[in-house]
């Protein structure tokens, strides 16, 4: 007899507390940055739009959203198998990814408030969205019964530094992208409601306004710094976020391919569609955005698709640690090579249509 109810097996720090997924360059990361020198910023050329974002920020349009309904109390035992083990994931991803967000934003309006008080207060009225967004996935989490210890996770990541021109491209490019991602899955869920196999789906358009709003807030923060944007280094560096924040995506679902099958939808398609559309939003601020419809671009990014399959092939196999390392070797310089060479394909030049309506 074939037992149907097949429930995945994740290391537990505790009873019911899952152990953290191991950090790797596609995991989500936990960022710190000069706070001295973010405080310093003159945000006066475009404070009157950064008032207006503060402003939507005190309405708090979600604060009564992210409240559990009825459907969510029942079993969710049916979910079994490889579902509920890439769908626990994407929860953990996501919610890390919230959580990263909180950390940073929280200690950036504490370190700002004598300094520098809109931004402050936009730092700390976008780390009470982030909480609530990373509250209720861990709750859905509890469904499956397991949950993220999220103070443990608070002391036991590593923190990645960045100078803050770098961390407002790359949380720009993570709240834009998130919205892409979110409010993509809300309207095919929206037509097809047989698909959405767990009610937190029904909340992503609401939730997706909060990420909007946040890259709304980073962007008029870099158009207040126009340095930030306007020289030749700039272009290299938003070529770097753009390639890092797509290929990381694309190369984490394509992955768990299987996830988006159950709620109907084709990782490739949906993946291709969200960078098209961020990276369309990032020719609003950045001065470049890249050639995605060059024949080279998801080419190089499936080469990577099959090396990282390779690379788990190797870490599941029974070799020596020191023979498993050697194998890598050629395969994490394949992607290296592809990943250079992607960078490479001339971008678009955009930053002569600033100020247009696009």
């Amino acid at each position: 007899m074939v037992n149907t109810l097949q429930k995945p097996e994740f290391e537990e720090l505790r009873p019911g507390i899952k152990v953290p997924s191991q950090e790797t360059l596609l995991t989500p990361r936990f960022y710190t940055t000069d706070f001295d020198e973010m405080a310093k910023m003159d945000i006066s050329v475009n404070e009157e739009e950064l008032q207006a974002i503060l402003e939507e920020f005190r309405t708090d349009y979600n604060r009564h959203h992210f409240i559990r309904d009825e459907e969510f109390t029942q079993s969710w035992d049916h979910i079994d198998g490889d579902t509920r083990r890439l769908f626990v994931e994407f929860l953990e991803r996501s919610c890390t990814a919230e959580f990263s967000g909180f950390l940073l934003y929280k200690e950036l309006g504490r370190r700002l408030k004598d300094k520098s008080p809109v931004l402050a207060e936009c730092f700390t009225l976008m780390s009470r969205d982030e909480a609530r967004h990373a509250g209720f996935l861990n709750k859905a989490m509890s469904d499956f019964n397991l949950s993220l210890d999220l103070g443990f996770l608070t002391k036991s990541r590593k923190y990645t530094f960045f100078k803050p021109k770098f961390i407002f491209y790359a949380t720009y490019l993570s709240e834009k992208i998130g919205y892409w991602r979110y409010i993509t899955i809300y309207r095919h869920l929206e037509q097809h409601p047989e698909d959405r196999i767990y009610p937190i789906f029904r909340f992503f358009e609401n939730w997706c306004q909060d990420e909007n709003r946040h890259g709304d807030f980073f962007d008029a923060i870099m158009k207040a710094n126009p340095d930030i944007l306007n020289d030749w280094k700039a272009r290299l560096w938003c070529r770097f976020f753009l390639l890092s924040v797509f290929a990381t995506m694309y190369l984490n679902d394509i992955q768990r391919a299987d996830f988006y099958a159950s709620i109907g939808l084709n990782a490739r398609d949906y993946d291709k569609y969200v960078i098209e559309k961020t990276n369309e939003t990032a020719g609003r601020v950045f001065p470049v955005i890249l050639d995605i419809d060059h024949p080279e671009f998801y080419d190089r990014l499936e080469i990577c698709v099959k090396n990282n399959e390779k690379l788990r092939e190797i870490d599941a196999s029974n070799s020596p640690q020191p023979i498993k390392f050697l194998q890598k070797l050629p395969v994490y310089a394949s992607n290296g090579w592809h990943m250079v060479k992607l960078y490479l394909i001339n971008p678009i030049r955009v930053d002569h249509l600033a100020g247009v309506a696009r």
